[in-house]
């Protein structure tokens, strides 16, 4: 706290502000009161990065849901139009010129059998000479051979048409489902991981919320501490002044040196300047409030213990308790859900050597369609089947990963093993500096009695006339150095309190 303090005052020198206007006694009117709960819920409310954790829940709210709905099946439509320069054949040329004379071949070889056959040759010579003329018959024959042919040439025109693909323009469309039977336990460990982001993220809002409060709190202390130590100044100030005044009539009336007039107007200078220094530590403190707790830092506030004769504190002395912090503290429950995190990502990686089965189904429709020969319609058909993958050969790749992931949950083990040991440190030691906060207390407390017997001595020998000024600003300054003990001691009792709050997890 004291290089806190110093570093503000350091600040202050660089940045000098007016002390006037500042000095105890100052209207307060317009002024926000504000109380340290107050300013702890502004400072919840208002704080970025608590906005930040908030949507980061949500992130992996939805990404918990969305890990969910791998164990449901999954439909999907498909539609797709294709043009190709040539259609697909089902007949060859040679099958095509076969089939679109069919009928010719057909009556040419029928013609060609019966004029090479002996046996009817012999029956038409005996026709002739029984005087039958035969030329009117076989005209009639060939008329009647060429329309079998040409119907016959028909027929295999037709066949060809029929099994003509006409896939030039294709249109097919489907409708599809897959719902995973057995994937290796893969959708298993990723909806855990799901879980275990979701803690990590709630874990992180409050590890968040507890700075966010420690940060208040020392920052509200802070001010609190600067306010007193201003009135102390003050005070001190005036002492001196008084002092000043008296000793200035004393050498008007030949009863004190000038010496003893320029030593208290150099005091009177240093507590001026020290007045001034708290007056804009002061200032800078109470910017630093407001920035923390999300209020314009030229808004003017007043605090409810500032003004307060005392500062009160809790002195009761606290029981070393380190399994609260190990049950409480965000961080820990962060680094268990990252060891929790890398055991699921083992099991996602071995899934990779086990089968995985699923099932497949949908309708299918197309055009040409092949349901009924082919047709330029739009047909389809239903289809349901089951598809099982079963990893053979990866060269180890699989085994290498899963290596790799354990070494990950060695490592995070390991981390959790020693920020355990360095909590129970800290907690030993927050806890022993709360103690001794309280003693430096009680010690300050029973100086400030002496340093107040000490100035009424001095004072009233003073006004006998029996004790130098000197003597006097000695016990002015002794008395001012006892209040300053007796702040500090009440301003570190409860910064104290707050770090071990924040060690143990239960800052609230």
């Amino acid at each position: 706290m004291n290089r806190k303090l110093c570093f503000i005052l350091f600040v202050a020198m660089a940045v000098p502000l007016s002390a006037q206007g500042l000095r105890v006694g100052d209207g307060t009117s317009g002024m926000r009161l504000l109380t340290l709960d107050s300013c702890r819920a502004m400072a919840l409310r208002n704080n970025k990065q608590m906005a930040v954790s908030k949507v980061k829940q949500d992130v992996a709210k939805n990404i918990r849901k969305s890990a969910r709905t791998k164990y449901l099946p999954h439909v999907s439509a498909i539609g797709t139009y294709q043009y190709t320069s040539k259609e697909f054949s089902l007949l060859s040329d040679e099958h095509k010129s076969v089939l679109g004379n069919l009928g010719t071949n057909a009556a040419t070889g029928i013609q060609n059998a019966i004029t090479n056959s002996e046996p009817l040759q012999n029956i038409a010579s005996m026709l002739g000479s029984m005087g039958l003329n035969l030329d009117g018959l076989k005209q009639m024959t060939g008329q009647h051979l060429q329309e079998f042919a040409g119907q016959l040439n028909g027929v295999g025109d037709a066949i060809i048409d029929a099994l003509r693909t006409d896939t030039r323009n294709l249109f097919a469309g489907s409708v599809m489902f897959v719902q995973p039977v057995f994937m290796g336990g893969s959708i298993v460990a990723l909806n855990k991981m799901a879980d275990i982001n979701e803690d990590i993220q709630r874990n992180s809002a409050d590890m968040r919320r507890q700075t966010t409060l420690y940060k208040t709190d020392n920052a509200y202390w802070q001010v609190v501490s600067l306010k007193h130590k201003q009135r102390l100044a003050q005070a001190y100030y005036d002492l001196l002044k008084k002092l000043d005044s008296d000793v200035h009539k004393m050498i008007d009336e030949g009863v004190a040196t000038k010496s003893d007039g320029l030593s208290v107007d150099v005091k009177m200078n240093e507590a001026e300047m020290t007045l001034t220094r708290v007056n804009d530590g002061l200032v800078l403190s109470k910017m630093l409030l407001c920035q923390t707790i999300g209020i314009p830092v030229d808004e003017k506030i007043t605090l409810a213990d500032e003004d307060s004769e005392n500062i009160v504190v809790d002195e009761a002395v606290p029981e070393l308790n380190v399994e609260v912090a190990m049950e409480n503290r965000p961080e820990l429950k962060m680094l268990d859900n990252g060891i929790q995190l890398t055991r699921q990502l083992t099991n996602i990686l071995k899934a990779g050597n086990l089968p995985m089965v699923a099932m497949t189904g949908g309708y299918v429709v197309t055009n040409p369609s092949m349901v009924n020969s082919f047709e330029r319609k739009f047909r389809g058909l239903w289809n349901v089947g089951v598809l099982v993958r079963v990893p053979l050969w990866n060269w180890g790749d699989v085994m290498y990963k899963v290596r790799a992931s354990k070494g990950a949950t060695s490592i995070a083990t390991l981390e959790r093993q020693e920020a355990r040991e360095l909590i129970e440190l800290q907690v030993n030691q927050n806890t022993f500096r709360v103690t001794e906060a309280n003693k430096k207390l009680t010690m300050a407390k029973t100086n400030i009695q002496r340093a107040d017997e000490n100035l009424r001595t001095a004072n009233l020998g003073f006004r006998e006339g029996v004790i130098t000024p000197t003597v006097v600003m000695e016990a002015q300054t002794a008395w001012l150095q006892a209040q300053s003990q007796k702040i500090d001691a009440e301003i570190d009792v409860k910064l104290s309190q707050v770090d071990l709050q924040k060690s143990l997890g239960t800052l609230e």
